[in-house]
């Protein structure tokens, strides 16, 4: 459900057969917006497409990898 093309959105994850990356989604989610809301913005997703996103970003950080955020020493 989850794909990278290199000639759709930079190859930027997104969600099948569409422009809308799983970053987007990430963002909307995290500033508050529901999961509700997200779809009845994008007649072309679907709940489980937005479920998959998060899925999706979930499993990208479980590398074992150090994320520095700003204003933290590291």
């Amino acid at each position: 459900m989850i794909e990278s093309k290199p000639d759709v959105m930079m190859g930027k994850p997104v969600i099948a057969g569409t422009r809308i990356t799983v970053e987007n989604i990430l963002e909307r989610i995290g500033a508050g917006e529901s999961m509700e809301t997200i779809v009845a913005e994008h007649p072309r997703l679907t709940l489980e497409a937005v479920l998959e996103a998060v899925r999706f970003g979930a499993r990208a950080l479980r590398a074992d990898v150090v994320y520095p955020i700003a204003g933290q020493a590291a």
